[in-house]
Order: C-alpha cells, then sequence, then structure tokens
C-alpha cells in the first residue's frame, strides 16, 4: 500500500462520521458523543499506530503521532470553546471540532478551522437570504455589539441569547463537515 493511500484510507473514518454528525444535526439539532468519542479514538489511535509522517493529507502522508493528535484535539476544542460560552455554538460543535483537530493534528486544523468559519458564514448568508430574514439579522449584529459594549464596560460577559428575535438555527455540524472537505481538498491541489 502506497503511503499515499495509507493517508487517504485514514482520513476516510473522519470524513464518514462528520456525514453521519451533519446528517444528525440536520434532523435533530443535536451531534451524538457517541460520533464524536469513537472519532477522537480513532483519531489519536491512528494517529499513534500507523507510520509516521507529516499528516494524513500531506506531501508525506503519515501519522503524526499521540502527542500531536491530542494538540489537534486540544487545539480544535481550544478554539470553538469561546464561541460556546457566548452562546452562539453547541457544545456538540465543540466536540466534533475536538474530532477533527484528533485526525488532522494541530497546524492542519487551524486551517480547516479558517475554511470552516468562511463555510459557515457563506452558508449563513445563504439561509438568511433564503428565508428573507437579512434585516432582523442586521438588527441582531447591531444590538450585539451595542450590548455587547454595555455588558463589557460593566464588567459582565455578553452572551448570543440576549436577541429578542432569532433568525433561525445553523446545522453547524454541516459548515464543519464542508469546511473540513474544503480545506482537505484544498491541500492537494
Amino acid at each position: 500500500m502506497t503511503p499515499r493511500l495509507m493517508g487517504l484510507l485514514a482520513l476516510l473514518p473522519l470524513g464518514m462520521l462528520m456525514l453521519l454528525a451533519a446528517r444528525q444535526d440536520l434532523s435533530s439539532n443535536r451531534i451524538p458523543n457517541k460520533i464524536v468519542l469513537i472519532g477522537v479514538v480513532l483519531g489519536v489511535v491512528l494517529n499513534g499506530v500507523l507510520p509516521e509522517g507529516w499528516g494524513f493529507n500531506s506531501q508525506i502522508p503519515g501519522a503524526l503521532g499521540w502527542w500531536a493528535s491530542l494538540k489537534g484535539l486540544a487545539v480544535g476544542m481550544g478554539v470553538f470553546l469561546p464561541i460556546y460560552w457566548l452562546r452562539a455554538m453547541g457544545a456538540g460543535d465543540v466536540k466534533m471540532m475536538g474530532m477533527v483537530g484528533a485526525f488532522l493534528g494541530p497546524d492542519d486544523v487551524l486551517g480547516a478551522i479558517l475554511s470552516i468559519f468562511v463555510v459557515g458564514g457563506v452558508m449563513a448568508l445563504l439561509v438568511v437570504m433564503w428565508s428573507k430574514q437579512l434585516k432582523p439579522m442586521l438588527q441582531n449584529v447591531k444590538l450585539i455589539l451595542y450590548g455587547s459594549a454595555v455588558k463589557l464596560s460593566a464588567g459582565e460577559a455578553p452572551l448570543m441569547n440576549d436577541l429578542p428575535v432569532s433568525v433561525g438555527k445553523l446545522p453547524y455540524a454541516v459548515a464543519i463537515t464542508l469546511g473540513t472537505f474544503t480545506y482537505l481538498i484544498w491541500q492537494r491541489l
């Protein structure tokens, strides 16, 4: 088996688990812990036992090692955790990002996160425009900025649940899945 094929086969479980999580998020607005836990364990184990390389999607495909996998898990969750604390994202999204980090490692998970934020932003705009909620969304952005400034000046933490009108929920597992796939494909070009 060629190293390149081995790298792609190691990413196959990640892709399947992300698709399962996205489907579940679309249908129930939840990402099951079981899917995420299986993904984290697989990511850490595959990075620990397969032949060493620069990552499964790199020029020299192979495992990053146990430590790099755990750092990727921490970075993935660490970037999304503040967004969860602001109540702008669910805990399942944070855990799913940790799963992605366990497979990709600390460096590639940062690239994937950037891609996820772009895809998520485009998805949010499309959903808002499709549902004709642009004006309420812009009002919410204004309230977020003003309310956050007031709360911060009073020494309080701003939260995203103080909005008068919700323009809907975005199943962010879909953005995580599409953004990660986009990043992985872009790395191959």
